[in-house]
């Protein structure tokens, strides 16, 4: 909440994370939409106008006030995201189906007959899973599907039922203007990180000399907490097409095309390659890395090597199908 505050004078501004809670019943969340029936109560206590339920394990910027007058201009109730995706790719998301004013007709999640847009019949308008809700809408909806049996899912269940009880618009992401975007970045840039391999692969779009999300945009700045600690450091070695968070402590070997947190010390001799080490790791000397995920508080001992032996690594470490090692979180250490 501190490092998301607008200021001291606008303390009703500010985002917070909220720990599950059982409310309502006895039961963990059910689904997206049950998790906020759930904390309706938040909402209820800042009664706003609209509200807000985007998707966490997505990857973009986005300027919401353009969602948020689309929302106004067209009266709707309900404004769906979508971003147009290629016919031929449409089985695998939930596919929306628009009339020529925008208006929502038809949701089918991961058809295998994929709805056109009218416009262009070689795309599909692809759900983001970000929605803006006027909140009566919200709250009625989701008291009623609480005592339904369903899937209490926005996607599954809200959406589809809402079609013929309101106002349910589609906002095309590809229309987002942002400030300081590069024309080498892909328009409309939107990962959803929910698997080990999409989660490594968004890391690997932020490297190069013309990423394809590159976070360093003026204009658009990254808002996070202050790191109390060193700016990165390196005595020797190489570092090649790499990011490095601050406090690392480049001692020597190489680091190329991987993404290093924060407070990461690499060792004389060791190598790590398309990988993403988190906050606070060692990588000791001697030691390779390869295509791995390290979380935090790891220390890689000297002369092992990770992502080479296959075999080796499943019986260590998680091996997901991708090719892709993951260690998980080490022991918190005294640093």
């Amino acid at each position: 909440r501190s490092a998301w505050s607008l200021g001291r004078f606008l303390l009703d501004h500010f985002i917070t994370v909220v720990p599950p809670q059982m409310l309502h019943a006895d039961i963990w969340y059910r689904g997206t939409a049950d998790a906020v029936y759930q904390n309706l109560n938040l909402i209820e206590d800042f009664c706003p106008d609209l509200v807000a339920v985007f998707g966490a394990d997505h990857i973009y910027r986005m300027d919401i006030r353009q969602m948020i007058r689309f929302h106004l201009d067209k009266e709707a109730e309900v404004t769906v995201a979508a971003r147009p995706v290629p016919i031929g790719q449409a089985a695998s998301f939930g596919i929306i189906g628009i009339n020529t004013d925008q208006r929502v007709v038809d949701f089918q999640e991961k058809p295998e007959r994929p709805k056109p847009l009218p416009q262009d019949p070689s795309l599909a308008f692809s759900s983001m899973g970000n929605y803006i809700f006027n909140r009566e809408v919200l709250a009625r909806t989701l008291k009623e599907d609480a005592h339904r049996s369903t899937e209490h899912d926005f996607g599954r269940t809200i959406l589809p039922q809402l079609l013929s009880k309101a106002q349910v618009f589609a906002y095309n992401f590809l229309q987002n203007e942002m400030p300081g975007c590069k024309e080498y970045e892909e328009k409309g840039y939107w990962r959803d990180v929910g698997s080990i391999e999409t989660y490594w692969e968004a890391h690997m779009d932020l490297l190069g000399p013309r990423p394809w999300f590159d976070l360093n945009n003026l204009q658009w700045p990254l808002m996070t907490m202050e790191f109390a600690g060193p700016p990165a450091k390196i005595t020797r070695g190489e570092v090649e097409d790499s990011i490095l968070g601050e406090g690392c402590f480049i001692r020597g070997g190489k680091v190329s095309r991987s993404v290093l947190g924060r407070g990461v010390v690499v060792e004389e001799d060791s190598l790590i390659e398309d990988s993403i080490v988190m906050d606070f790791c060692q990588i000791s000397k001697g030691a390779r890395v390869r295509k791995t995920v390290i979380d935090r508080y790891n220390i890689i001992e000297g002369q092992d090597q990770i992502g080479y032996e296959p075999e080796r690594d499943k019986e260590r470490f998680f091996l997901d199908p991708s090719g892709i090692v993951v260690i998980p979180r080490g022991k918190t250490r005294q640093l």
